[in-house]
């Protein structure tokens, strides 16, 4: 096996990183979506806006 076939089945490979599964893209938009608004009050709240 050359170099360059281990390489092309290694990039097949999926990697994990400890994330969420692919299974909640609704879920991870919602929760991003509630840190915008909650990072933009505590802006506000303390006045650096």
């Amino acid at each position: 096996m050359t170099s360059t076939a281990a390489t092309a089945d290694h990039a097949r490979i999926r990697t994990r990183t400890g994330g969420p599964d692919d299974e909640s893209p609704v879920l991870e938009h919602v929760l991003g979506w509630t840190l915008v608004v909650v990072v933009s009050m505590l802006i506000t709240q303390l006045g650096l806006l």
